[in-house]
């Protein structure tokens, strides 16, 4: 195997991982907390539309804290389950489920506040849709980005329009590029979210939407793998025939190509995605988190490839 060429790592990784970046910067293990506070959606209250996005089941954030606790006792909760795997570290607590700025100011500042005074905690990450951030909410991220180290977590997973309206997303890639400049220009840090696999798209399609991400001011990328939930529409879908998921070998290879793409300074927060073994119908490659992480650096090493190697200079179609 080839010495690694890759700078922003300690490891065999050719990538930025974000457990790298987050050591680098507080000077040892950084533990994100997932918390379910209660929030919904825009396209699933009627706002914009009903059920969700056909993917989802009960709203992202499966593996958080118990809906409607109080966030400081599902800290402590989802802590002592982290703990027993790191005995020692800081905390991210992890706005998740759901949309989690679709709610008034007032009250997203108790709970964000709430957080930050617990225990060893170095910052927030705080999931939510492009289309829910007004002046007032983006005022209040502001304040705290100046206070801590701020993650907005923005639901993209597709720059194609057309793959959006099947999902039933109810926002456009338009919102997702006004919401990503209005965060940067109040100095908030920007994690994308992207879902490889989705129907309708190739190979090249999913490059298409990193291809965007690279030229924008993005912090984090998070690199989900499209998973079919027993119980949702993208089920029903995918079993009459609808769209076919790809394979591992695939899926490896897109992964590995859209890190090429990317800024080598862009962290990556994840490159696969978790699937509950009690729901997920296909692919069930994809329960095996360690092996398909492992291949992807296995097929990076062997050809001699890393995250950066062809941003602003080349394409891999």
């Amino acid at each position: 195997m080839p010495e690694n060429p890759f700078p922003y790592s300690d490891t065999n990784k050719r990538y930025l991982t974000q457990s790298y970046y987050l050591k680098k910067r507080f000077g040892q293990k950084v533990m994100k907390i997932s918390l379910n506070c209660g929030f919904t959606c825009p396209n699933i209250d009627g706002s914009k539309g009903y059920g969700g996005c056909t993917f989802c089941l009960s709203g992202s954030g499966g593996f958080g804290g118990e809906r409607g606790r109080p966030v400081t006792e599902q800290f402590y909760e989802v802590k002592e389950r982290m703990n027993r795997k790191w005995s020692e570290g800081r905390y991210i607590p992890y706005f998740q489920a759901n949309t989690n700025t679709y709610a008034p100011a007032w009250r997203l500042r108790e709970l964000y506040e709430e957080a930050l005074g617990l225990p060893n905690v170095v910052g927030l990450a705080i999931s939510t849709r492009p289309d829910c951030v007004d002046d007032e909410t983006l005022d209040l991220l502001e304040e705290l980005s100046g206070q801590t180290y701020l993650t907005v977590e923005l639901g993209l997973q597709t720059i194609h329009d057309k793959t959006a309206e099947r999902l039933n997303r109810c926002h456009s890639s338009d919102d997702f590029f006004k919401c990503t400049e209005r965060l940067h220009g109040r100095g908030i840090n920007v994690c994308a979210h992207i879902i490889n696999g989705l129907p309708g798209e190739d190979h090249s399609m999913m490059l298409q939407t990193v291809r965007a991400l690279a030229g924008l001011p993005i912090h984090q990328v998070k690199i989900h793998l499209l998973h079919i939930l027993r119980g949702t529409k993208l089920a029903e879908d995918y079993f009459h025939g609808e769209f076919i998921l790809p394979t591992l070998e695939e899926y490896v290879e897109t992964v590995c190509a859209q890190l090429e793409i990317l800024p080598p300074e862009v962290i990556i927060g994840r490159i696969t995605g978790d699937g509950g073994r009690d729901v997920l119908e296909a692919p069930l490659w994809s329960l095996k988190k360690f092996t398909v992480m492992n291949e992807i650096d296995k097929k990076l090493a062997r050809e001699n490839r890393w995250q950066g190697k062809l941003y602003g200079n080349g394409q891999r179609t």
